[in-house]
């Protein structure tokens, strides 16, 4: 790992590479720039270092052609431990299914200002005002559903659904983006409708309220673009991760 040190104006970075000269060169002329940038050299170093670290990364730079952990598996596991963005650097085109998993693309080798561009535009659509899905008042599970469930099961049985729930979320989400990208809205509406039914019978309610938005064609083709887009998956990742937290204090490993 390196903390080179920066600027607190500027996200701090996780970049994720195997090639060390690549790794160490961006991470310099990064610093260099103002950012605070930790390095793992792999996918696996990389989920390591999130689950121990006492910092969280605000971004998230994952080459595209790793040995190991590495493309849409990583993607997945990274937005299961973390609220961090994901771009993907790549000295040539990846898969398309990989970049729309992820928040941006960027190609090596690429100046510090089009990482900078890259985020203010990722920030200035976050800001447009697109309503949340996520209700304040919206438990993250629903306490009579959590209760049955114990009654029935054991703790483990318990902690074993809701593991499968937060897994098979993020690998939904990732769906998600992978239709988003394609402008596949039969496809966005069926992950939608399994998304509801699953989190509705574990009680996820959060999620199942997001399914259920995008069952009823939250995301539609208005012109050439889907509305509501960067919210939604925002949204539906900030369930994801509550329910994680939630499984992680209710049933500690």
């Amino acid at each position: 790992m390196v903390n080179l040190g920066a600027s607190t104006d500027l996200p701090t970075l996780l970049l994720i590479d195997d090639d060390m000269v690549s790794r160490e060169v961006m991470a310099t002329v990064l610093t260099m720039t103002g950012y605070t940038v930790h390095t793992a050299d792999g996918g696996k170093a990389a989920l390591e270092l999130l689950t121990g670290a006492s910092w969280h990364p605000d971004v998230v730079l994952m080459d595209a052609q790793m040995p190991g952990l590495s493309g849409i598996s990583l993607v997945t596991q990274l937005r299961a431990v973390s609220s961090a963005e994901v771009y993907l650097v790549s000295g040539s085109n990846p898969p398309a299914e990989l970049v729309a998993a992820c928040d941006g693309f960027l190609l090596k080798p690429f100046p510090p200002e089009a990482l900078t561009h890259l985020l203010q535009k990722n920030a200035d659509r976050a800001t447009e005002p697109t309503p949340s899905a996520l209700h304040p008042d919206l438990p993250v599970v629903n306490a009579e559903t959590l209760a049955q469930l114990r009654s029935l099961m054991p703790e483990t049985g318990v902690r074993q659904i809701y593991a499968a729930v937060v897994a098979d979320l993020t690998k939904r989400t990732a769906a998600i983006e992978v239709a988003i990208a394609a402008k596949d809205t039969a496809e966005i509406r069926r992950i939608g409708h399994a998304i509801k039914g699953g989190c509705s019978m574990a009680g996820a309610a959060q999620a199942a309220a997001i399914g259920s938005l995008l069952e009823n064609g939250a995301l539609e083709l208005k012109g050439n673009q889907l509305d509501n887009k960067p919210q939604l998956v925002k949204d539906l990742r900030a369930a994801t991760l509550a329910l994680q937290r939630m499984l992680e204090a209710e049933f500690p490993a």
